[in-house]
């Protein structure tokens, strides 16, 4: 039987401060220009989560700010928890599915490529696979959906290498856990990955 009950998005997100934000891109590049680029990437995802039909919660890395543009979306506001990010996913995901979240999607701030389209097939895939994965060109993944909770697929993993989703796929088939894949995006880390997608900076 498909899962029934309600739907969760969560987003992890950076505070937004120059200096904090895309280090490896500021490193070819600068602070400020970095910061430019993160800025419009939240922008990206938040235009893809405004369209979303699911509850939003919004996890800030260093503080939850009194005005950002997420909050424009009515979410709810955490603290990301945990001292690596799987970890900290894997707590987030332990209180959506504490708070009777039947379907959680988590994505962060990123993929250029974010779209709403891509987040309701990732929903819609949670009504017949148990997860969902997003795989990303360098070999990680930029979402990941669960409609159960899977501790195993956030600990003990060595996160930004070129294994991660392969690791994740594995995880999922040693547990016996379907799961279904979007198309592969490009997240924006490197000046080199900036340069492999159409991302206007003014």
């Amino acid at each position: 039987m498909p899962p029934t009950g309600k739907s969760l998005l969560i987003v992890f997100t950076r505070n937004p401060v120059k200096g904090n934000v895309k280090t490896r891109l500021a490193r070819s590049t600068s602070d400020e220009f970095a910061l430019k680029v993160y800025c419009k990437l939240r922008e990206i995802t938040f235009g893809a989560v405004s369209a979303v039909k699911a509850d939003v919660a919004v996890y800030y890395d260093d503080h939850i700010p009194s005005n950002d543009l997420f909050c424009e979306r009515s979410a709810q506001t955490f603290l990301q928890n945990g001292s690596d990010l799987g970890i900290r996913m894997k707590n987030a995901f332990e209180r959506g599915f504490s708070d009777s979240y039947s379907r959680i999607v988590l994505i962060g701030t990123d993929c250029p490529g974010m779209n709403s389209r891509l987040l309701q097939k990732a929903f819609e895939i949670l009504h017949y696979r148990q997860a969902v994965l997003g795989p990303a060109s360098d070999g990680g993944y930029y979402l990941v959906g669960l409609t159960l909770p899977l501790p195993d697929l956030f600990t003990n993993r060595e996160w930004s290498t070129s294994r991660v989703l392969q690791e994740a796929k594995e995880c999922l088939e040693e547990n016996g856990v379907s799961y279904g894949l979007l198309p592969i995006l490009t997240d924006i880390d490197t000046g080199e990955d900036l340069q492999n997608v159409n991302l206007a900076i003014s």
